[in-house]
């Protein structure tokens, strides 16, 4: 269980992300592409509604003012007694030839020009104003059209014809314009406001979205990768012992004189087969947040004796000095973190050959120290010795991150030093009941 200098496995949280990773992260992308594309919908429909009726908004404010131009110029045109078009009372009430009025009167089926601006503000091709008071003479009512201006400016026209001196029969048109050129450039920066605004809300849409989506499949993700991580831990240390035990029965039922030993073995790698899986399964319900903490208080120092008295020694030495001290904890859990540190002192602690020096000692500010006189913590693996499967010399690599997260769980911490003894310290440190 404990990190000795060797061929290290390759099992960093950092490997190659696996099937199931990859499947959930091009889901995450899908969904934002979703959301933003939901987004953009949205955006452009709003911008384009927007647009819209700005543009009509502005035509009707633009038709409106027109209509009122040539509805207060027509109160002032009158005829005279030979009936013909009099617009003196036109020119006293126009100051100015802003707006433009052209005034045709209808003589014969003919148009003629009786008025037109001198220094109009809007110069209007007199093509176009022909045509648009014909057209409105013909229909007998107001048209409006589109139309440019001599130096290239978008027009508004606008006839509003009028009758003739009988009352029934048209006598003509007022024809005004009015320059839209303005009303274009502010529709024009209307236009790339929103789409500014637009792309900026997308790409923050986009970002909304992206970590909504990561929040959404992280507990999948995470259970993903617990399962599959659990697999390979499970295919990685039940392989070596399933064959062993077939090998060991083969020798058996092969070899009567080496059945007895071949049978000794076996129960052995049973039993340590019994334990691969008891840790797997008790790593697999930690990390799967399936296992919870039964908190009580207990004694750690007694926790301490109890272990070293039910684990078999084999002719080690070992020192227990543990004084009095009451912590809050889970004690199946704590013991088995106790276990698994106190073993791995046991299997890596000594050099081949030699008994085992292991010393342990519990101080009443919760703090459990084991040391012992082996070969020590490779310095290259100190920072992944409590990972899967980083430990060595055949072991499992689960019990030492089985008690670093039982010492993670209470709110404590487990961390790996050089001993006195020449070998490794192991420091568990737990908080202490508060009487």
């Amino acid at each position: 269980m404990k990190a000795v200098p060797g061929p290290a496995r390759p099992t960093s949280r950092r490997a190659a992300t696996t099937p199931a990773a990859r499947r959930a992260r091009r889901l995450r992308w899908r969904l934002t592409a979703l959301f933003a594309l939901t987004s953009a919908v949205g955006l452009i429909g709003l911008a384009a509604f927007a647009l819209h009726s700005d543009d009509v908004a502005t035509r009707h404010q633009t038709d409106n003012n027109l209509k009122l131009q040539a509805t207060e110029a027509m109160t002032e045109l009158d005829y005279d007694e030979d009936g013909h078009l009099d617009v003196r009372g036109l020119l006293d009430f126009m100051e100015t030839d802003c707006p433009p009025l052209t005034v045709f009167s209808a003589n014969a089926g003919e148009l003629k020009a009786v008025r037109t601006p001198r220094r109009p503000c809007v110069r209007a091709r007199l093509t176009d104003v022909r045509a648009i008071a014909s057209t409105a003479v013909r229909r007998g009512d107001t048209t409006m059209s589109d139309a440019h201006a001599e130096n290239g400016h978008p027009l508004r026209l606008l006839a509003t014809p009028f009758t003739g001196p009988d009352g029934d029969t048209m006598g003509g048109a007022i024809v005004t314009a009015a320059d839209t050129a303005d009303d274009q450039k502010s529709h024009r920066e209307l236009t790339l406001l929103l789409a500014t605004g637009c792309a900026v809300l997308l790409s923050l849409s986009a970002v909304a979205g992206h970590l909504i989506s990561g929040r959404a499949i992280r507990p999948a993700l995470n259970a993903l990768q617990q399962q599959e991580a659990f697999l390979a831990d499970a295919a990685h240390d039940l392989r070596t012992p399933a064959a062993s035990l077939r090998l060991l029965a083969e020798t058996a039922m092969g070899d009567s004189t080496s059945r007895t030993d071949a049978l000794e073995r076996t129960v052995r790698l049973a039993t340590r087969m019994g334990d691969l899986i008891d840790g797997l399964l008790t790593r697999a319900r930690l990390t799967a947040g399936v296992a919870t903490l039964a908190r009580e208080p207990l004694r750690l120092d007694q926790l301490v004796e109890a272990v070293v008295d039910e684990t078999p020694t084999d002719g080690h030495r070992i020192t227990v000095d543990a004084e009095p001290v009451v912590v809050n904890a889970d004690p199946d859990l704590l013991r088995r973190a106790v276990t698994n540190l106190f073993t791995n002192a046991l299997t890596h602690g000594h050099a081949a050959g030699r008994p085992a020096e292991i010393e342990l000692s519990v101080t009443p500010d919760g703090v459990l120290t084991i040391d012992d006189a082996g070969p020590g913590v490779s310095p290259d693996l100190a920072h992944s010795l409590f990972d899967r499967f980083h430990s060595g010399s055949g072991s499992t690599g689960l019990g030492l991150s089985i008690a670093s997260w039982v010492a993670q769980a209470h709110g404590g911490t487990l961390i790996a030093t050089g001993s006195p003894l020449g070998g490794a310290r192991f420091t568990l440190r737990l908080p202490t009941h508060d009487r």
